[in-house]
């Protein structure tokens, strides 16, 4: 009976003389370790505000609000809102996973959330939409656009609306109007898929 005594006061001094083997927080900050699921934060650089976060939230923690449709909403500058709520978020990574570019949402390594009111709580990223020459809908927004013609390469010279966008700063394109009937210029402008394939039917 003697072994185990030993053994466990061998232990003992052992640990008494050794580093803690948890960490010292609150007094000293906790670095978690790679792939830790923390705080979901935005990237401005690398959003395109396209929305495939929100799709995929599970809790409904990311929301995307468009500005209301009015009649000058297209010849003005108008973004898209993107927030975070972080007393809703799961943590679950789905946001960052889906992220269409990879880069655009990303878990941090930030995990002390506390706070004593709602200023913190939430995070918020804007971008510049674009939208239909003809419906005045909302098509996207221009990084995500910008996006897709930089994926495409020259494949992105096939879609007329890609082709406009990607030009429109060097030529200029008159903006179009709605009409009775669809003309065939319309093709050569930055239209929704609604409109688009409107005006292929009338061309046909």
């Amino acid at each position: 009976m003697r072994y185990p005594k030993l053994r466990e006061l061998r232990e003992a001094i052992r640990a008494l003389f050794s580093p803690p083997y948890t960490t010292q927080f609150p007094k000293i900050p906790h670095e978690p370790p790679n792939g830790f699921r923390g705080k979901p934060q935005f990237f401005e650089a690398d959003c395109v505000g396209c929305g495939a976060c929100a799709e995929v939230c599970p809790g409904g923690a990311i929301q995307v609000v468009d500005p209301p449709r009015s009649k000058s909403s297209r010849k003005k500058t108008v973004f898209r809102q993107i927030t975070i709520s972080y007393d809703r978020c799961h943590f679950c990574g789905n946001c960052e996973a889906h992220c269409i570019t990879g880069k655009g949402i990303q878990l941090t390594k930030e995990y002390d959330l506390a706070y004593t009111g709602a200023m913190g709580l939430s995070s918020s990223i804007e971008k510049e939409l674009v939208f239909c020459d003809l419906c005045g809908e909302v098509l996207t927004t221009k990084d995500h656009l910008k996006w897709i013609w930089e994926r495409l390469g020259i494949l992105a010279y096939s879609n007329p609306t890609l082709l406009v966008f990607a030009q429109q700063e060097w030529i200029p394109v008159e903006r179009g109007v709605p009409g009775k009937a669809f003309r065939r210029p319309d093709l050569f402008k930055i239209l929704c898929p609604s409109c688009r394939y409107r005006v292929l039917k009338h061309e046909h």
